[in-house]
């Protein structure tokens, strides 16, 4: 017997208050409905098919490879949407459906797994995962007699001792495919919302020999989302898990809660996360590399051993022993090699810094190549961009760039050469040389005096 997968993912999410689908937010660089298609798959189920509605074409455009996709138009409810996913897969006869919602990302593979285990040993047409929860409101209460489910009762059509029920349904089933098919097909609306209950299909194979449950783990491993305070609650939890694993494997964070860690980004043993750290899309971290406070690098690599601190990083690429910070932004193409620095209040961009080189502070660096050993002045710049066209400096080895130097690309500054502070470079420099471009100081005596009897003339 066959498994197939259907994650319900068509919702509008109306109390999202927004036009953006609601499997789209993100929890932890990944969008609701991936992380529960990648449970789904995790769990040995190969077969999956989306149920998309409100900004399908988005939706569909996220999944992986080999998702299959069901439009449900219009949204009638939850048993409307798995007809439509089984109009898509076809004849279910001989398979066991999975039907998930797709607004759980922190639902694990084992308890789907598990799922699947007690459905296929339980002799009944479906089985259900349930959950006993302190607050059930919003939830569908397990109607039970005795040991056997005999329905489950949308909050907004239950009795008022139906709602004190705490044991609910988290849409999540197995079911045996010709079961489901042929329930689904006798479901009516007639019910406050005019819409197709899933829930009542489960109701009508109850009726004839029974539906088995699971009894789930913590409830919070089946939280969904449908509101924006629900999603920020998901999310806490699912960084929570996140960061609990990398401190299983040895990683230091000093408080958990006040740390952005993506689902994607890799932590290195003995690396150390302080607090206000967000790390995003494919950064990854090295083995004793200490990053933060006040850190937010996405897709970037911080090597081994490397210092972070209070600065932004983007596809950038710190170097082993490397420093940056505080206050320093990193954009796209800075390589900084082992050794190197790039210190208080310096902007690079598209810049190879050499091993051991150093920009210290307050300059702008931008599409340059900077040797080993070389050194940039307080206050310098490469003068990149001439109002049409970015253009390179290239700056050898064990360099001197005097504080306040203006480099106007295309340039280059030979090995050992130096620039005298304050100096327009507009012409190569040659190796071992010094570049000096000043004009002469001039001193006006008695200045002072004659511009103070000026301004007091003027007042007059």
């Amino acid at each position: 017997m066959s498994v197939r997968a259907v994650v319900l993912a068509a919702g509008r999410g109306t109390r999202m208050r927004s036009d953006r689908p609601k499997v789209l937010f993100e929890v932890a660089g990944r969008p609701l409905v991936v992380w529960v298609v990648d449970a789904v798959i995790a769990a040995g189920v190969d077969d999956v098919t989306v149920v998309v509605g409100h900004g399908g074409e988005a939706v569909a455009e996220i999944l992986p490879e080999g998702v299959g996709i069901a439009v449900q138009e219009p949204q009638l409810g939850t048993g409307h949407a798995v007809m439509a996913a089984l109009d898509h897969m076809g004849d279910v006869a001989g398979d066991t459906v999975l039907v998930v919602p797709g607004d759980t990302p922190l639902l694990r593979p084992d308890t789907l797994a598990a799922l699947l285990e007690a459905h296929s040993g339980s002799g009944s047409a479906a089985t259900l995962l349930t959950v006993t929860m302190p607050d059930p409101t919003g939830y569908g209460r397990v109607v039970r007699r005795r040991d056997r489910v005999e329905a489950i009762v949308e909050e907004r059509d239950a009795s008022p001792e139906q709602r004190r029920i705490g044991e609910v349904a988290v849409s999540t089933y197995a079911f045996e495919g010709a079961a489901l098919a042929g329930a689904l097909r006798e479901v009516g609306s007639e019910n406050t919302q005019g819409e197709y209950y899933l829930t009542d299909a489960v109701g009508l194979i109850a009726g004839r020999g029974g539906v088995a449950a699971m009894a789930g783990p913590d409830p919070d491993e089946v939280s969904g989302v449908n509101s924006m305070e629900q999603l920020a609650g998901v999310s806490a939890l699912m960084r929570r898990r996140i960061l609990g694993r990398w401190m299983d494997q040895g990683v230091w964070v000093q408080d958990p809660a006040r740390c952005y860690v993506d689902a994607s980004v890799v932590l290195e043993p003995d690396s150390r996360i302080y607090a206000d750290v967000h790390l995003e899309g494919r950064t990854t971290v090295g083995a004793g590399a200490v990053v933060g406070p006040g850190v937010h690098a996405a897709d970037s690599v911080i090597g081994p051993g490397a210092r972070v601190w209070y600065s932004v990083l983007r596809s950038a690429e710190v170097g082993e022993g490397a420093e940056v910070g505080p206050f320093a932004s990193l954009r796209p193409g800075t390589v900084m090699g082992p050794g190197s620095k790039v210190g208080s209040f310096v902007e690079t961009k598209a810049v190879a810094l050499g091993a051991g080189s150093k920009i210290p502070h307050l300059s702008y660096i931008g599409d340059a190549a900077i040797g080993e050993q070389s050194n940039i002045g307080a206050g310098s710049i490469t003068c990149n961009y001439d109002g049409y066209q970015k253009h390179r400096t290239v700056i050898g080895d064990r360099v001197r760039i005097g504080s306040d130097t203006m480099l106007v690309a295309p340039v280059e500054v030979g090995d050992d050469g130096w620039t005298g502070a304050g100096s327009v470079i507009t012409r190569d420099v040659a190796p071992g040389s010094l570049a000096v471009e000043r004009s002469p100081q001039r001193e006006v005596p008695g200045y002072a005096a004659r511009r103070a009897r000026k301004a007091e003339r003027e007042g007059e």
